[in-house]
């Protein structure tokens, strides 16, 4: 195969996947077979709050089916504002990643809270099942007064005749205080939120499960968009002691100085 002939085969390769994370390219539903498979997927959240600052930190373990010929597949993966502490892992072997919008400015991915920049790996050699671990942090957006965090959930390509229903688990983990909980899937190219079932558990820090179940040749339930309001954070909280803490310091001198002054007149 010539250099003209490899160039075109990887670019093809490359839209596939950016196809996949990117959801830039209609496929047919003629097209009735993917190379890639992922009955179930695991999304693990923790909500926590670090330096004065809401922090996501994300855990998500994708096992996958491969069918296809490559030896090596590119992928691409949205990443929030923010995104830091980025780590990837093949069967538990370190993937090396680079920032792909930070080569190519244009290439952003558009989700319903704003278009995210995105990393940019190559799997090889690509076994019949692996899993695929990916860990980052990021800091917790607040839009129009709330928080909110979104899971961009790209599936459509990984559903075929073959493999028609895809899983996903979500354990959202608080370990703060929060009130007013919203949680929807972005649905359709109109972007329209709809409620998704979920549970909380008993235990402390609360958890927040929640599974999306998404089907071949049917509407797709969407991204997962979870938005709260924080309740007890440590910042007001501590504004408040702070204000007690001077009206104390404010009466004890008012005190002291009504007591010098009444020995002074004495």
């Amino acid at each position: 195969m010539n250099t003209k002939a490899k160039f075109a085969a990887a670019l093809m390769i490359l839209i596939l996947f950016l196809a996949m994370a990117g959801k830039t390219i209609f496929v047919p539903k003629a097209d009735t077979h993917s190379p890639l498979a992922m009955p179930e997927e695991y999304i693990n959240y923790t909500i926590t709050r670090a330096d004065g600052v809401l922090w996501a930190k994300i855990d998500g373990t994708y096992p996958l089916f491969y069918s296809g010929s490559n030896a090596a597949l590119p992928m691409v993966y949205p990443t929030p504002p923010g995104t830091m502490n980025i780590s990837l892992t093949m069967d538990d072997v370190a993937v090396e990643w680079s920032n792909y919008t930070g080569i190519y400015p244009e290439a952003l991915h558009h989700t319903a809270i704003g278009d995210w920049p995105m990393v940019y790996c190559v799997l090889a050699p690509v076994p019949e099942r692996f899993v695929l671990r990916i860990h980052y942090e990021h800091p917790v957006e607040v839009i129009n007064g709330s928080y909110v965090f979104l899971y961009d959930l790209n599936i459509s390509p990984y559903l075929s005749v073959s493999a028609n229903k895809s899983i996903v688990h979500y354990t959202i983990r608080m370990d703060t205080d929060y009130t007013d909980l919203s949680v929807n899937t972005v649905f359709g190219a109109e972007e329209t939120l709809k409620p998704i079932a979920y549970e909380i558990s008993d235990e402390k820090p609360l958890e927040i499960r929640i599974d999306e179940v998404s089907e071949f040749d049917k509407p797709l339930p969407g991204d997962l968009l979870v938005s709260f309001k924080e309740g007890n954070s440590q910042e007001p909280l501590s504004v408040v002691w702070a204000a007690i803490w001077v009206l104390v310091g404010i009466a004890f001198v008012g005190l002291a100085w009504y007591g010098y002054r009444k020995r002074s007149s004495s």
